[in-house]
């Protein structure tokens, strides 16, 4: 009887919860819009709110961490141009306060996260493969749709994530992106527990969560960076590190610690000079998995002999899918990846995206889009 009656009362106070939590919605919010590629954000506080369709949900975002991509979004340096005008962001921690007439899985309250991928068409050859990161016909925050640098976004419920019990919306936020992006690239370096994978640029943003996600899957790890970020990387767990700005033969003295050269290597630079010498340092059977994004036209030089011979792999990476971004938010509540952070205002956005272009942020970047 007393499970009925509280079965009962959850029935009575759920649907309160959901209109108190509808009632609050402005009619305008805060965000941060670019009106023309290159030009300056202007911040907006009576940006309008936008009523969800159908299948999305109305996400309040809390937290949203600023990524490099966005960067080349708002300047517009790709081929592929972003719509304008633009609010950009596609790492947004926040919790759902409307739904979509059609969503099922989703409720107001929820806590969830707004990630690179927006939708994705569901029926190309890649999507009914389990390979959506690549759907011809994806749309993605910050890019095609408007993302997180605003208070409420829409999004699509059957992308968003749900957060895990515990993790802050602080920590939540680049584990969208960055985390996500760099587990996903570990996969693909199908390094086993045990043996070694040589982790480029260890200290950034990117680098600092690979090192850890590896650590966590068993991985032996090898960290190139400056020599002022070894200390870092070095309270990380890194089981070697080498300094590629005092390193007189980079390759050698990675083959020589790997004992014949690291089985994986994962790339999270933007600087084409690392590509040219990764395969120099693979084992037999390894494989390079490149995640950053070197200006257009950058090449990695591949001996098709040496190739061959020694069965290299040299593989792309981009995102991860709606299952791998789940793992990579568990990692981070268990405690086993923590991203070191700077929170900041949304009312900074501006500065922070020049401080990126410049190379001068530590860590990752979260703001507040209250602020």
């Amino acid at each position: 009887m007393g499970i009925q009656n509280s079965a009962n009362l959850k029935a009575v106070i759920r649907p309160s919860v959901e209109k108190a939590l509808s009632l609050t919605i402005p009619k305008t919010q805060r965000a941060a819009v670019a009106f023309t590629h290159g030009g300056k954000l202007e911040i907006k506080t009576s940006e309008p709110v936008r009523e969800p369709g159908p299948e999305d949900v109305l996400v309040h975002v809390v937290k949203t961490g600023a990524c490099h991509t966005d960067l080349h979004a708002l300047s517009g340096d790709w081929e592929l141009k972003s719509k304008m005008p633009l609010i950009a962001g596609h790492e947004g921690a926040g919790y759902i306060v409307k739904v979509g007439e059609q969503v099922t899985n989703y409720k107001p309250g929820d806590r969830v996260g707004i990630k690179w991928i927006h939708d994705t068409c569901g029926i190309c050859e890649f999507c009914l493969s389990a390979r959506e990161t690549v759907c011809p016909n994806q749309e993605t925050s910050g890019f095609t749709v408007d993302g997180s640098f605003q208070e409420y976004a829409v999004a699509k419920a059957r992308h968003v994530v749900p957060l895990p019990e515990g993790l802050s919306y602080e920590q939540a936020a680049p584990i969208l992106c960055a985390g996500l992006t760099v587990y996903r690239g570990l996969k693909e370096t199908e390094v086993k527990p045990g043996q070694w994978v040589v982790i480029s640029g260890a200290g950034g943003g990117l680098g600092h969560l690979a090192v850890q996600y590896a650590k966590a899957m068993g991985m032996r790890v090898a960290a190139i960076d400056a020599g002022s970020k070894r200390e870092f990387c070095e309270s990380l767990g890194v089981d070697a590190f080498f300094d590629f700005q005092s390193e007189k033969n980079l390759s050698q003295a990675i083959l020589d610690t790997t004992h014949g050269g690291a089985h994986g290597a994962l790339l999270a630079v933007a600087n084409p000079e690392p590509y040219k010498q990764a395969l120099g340092y693979l084992r037999t059977w390894g494989t390079l998995v490149t995640l950053g994004l070197p200006k257009r036209g950058s090449e990695i030089p591949v001996d098709i002999f040496d190739t061959v011979m020694r069965r290299l792999t040299v593989r792309g990476s981009i995102v991860g899918s709606r299952i791998e971004a789940i793992e990579a938010l568990q990692f981070a509540a268990r405690g086993e990846v923590k991203v070191h952070l700077e929170v900041r205002p949304l009312s900074q956005l501006q500065e922070v995206l020049e401080s990126m272009a410049k190379g001068d942020i530590k860590g990752r970047i979260v703001l507040d889009t209250s602020k």
